[in-house]
């Protein structure tokens, strides 16, 4: 499937809300099933998505020159807008790849913030595909195992996990 396909399946960010899971006396899980092969798939368009640079710093030497006195002088510290993003999706891949471990196939929990994050991940590889000044052209088979496990996580009801019994 052609990436413009995928990413017109993807909620527009303006629109969108994620569900309120504010579930008493536990922790809310979404368990999906994963393969070892999606999660390889999913990691290797993270490291392209973390290759990405979209505000050119790293290309331009004069503004790497500039940041990094910035830094120096000022205390300003180094920050590229996506670097919270990278880390989210960083713990999420984690995190299913400890709960999977060395198995081809497994029930894995996903949060709400595991939920968060795919949407986002999605969001930011179609603002990356799209925007001129940036060369982000990943692997489409790549962002549509992404769409898929995200789909799994918005179709999946929700449950307690480590549920607290009214006695405590």
């Amino acid at each position: 499937m052609s990436l413009e396909r995928v990413f017109d399946r993807l909620s527009d960010p303006g629109s969108h809300s994620f569900p309120d899971y504010g579930l008493p006396r536990g922790d809310p899980v979404m368990p999906i099933a994963v393969t070892r092969e999606e999660l390889s798939t999913v990691l290797a368009l993270y490291e392209t998505f973390q290759a990405v640079d979209p505000t050119g710093l790293e290309a331009n030497p004069l503004l790497a020159a500039t940041r990094d006195y910035m830094e120096r002088t000022f205390g300003v510290p180094h920050y590229r807008p996506d670097e919270q993003l990278a880390d989210d999706i960083e713990t999420m891949l984690t995190t299913v790849s400890n709960e999977l471990g060395s198995r081809s196939m497994g029930v894995v929990d996903a949060t709400p913030a595991h939920h968060r994050t795919l949407y986002f991940f999605l969001v930011n590889c179609r603002g990356y595909h799209v925007a001129p000044h940036v060369r982000f052209d990943p692997d489409p088979a790549a962002v549509e195992t992404l769409y898929d496990f995200y789909q799994r996580v918005t179709e999946q009801d929700v449950y307690l996990k480590n549920p607290a019994s009214v006695l405590e």
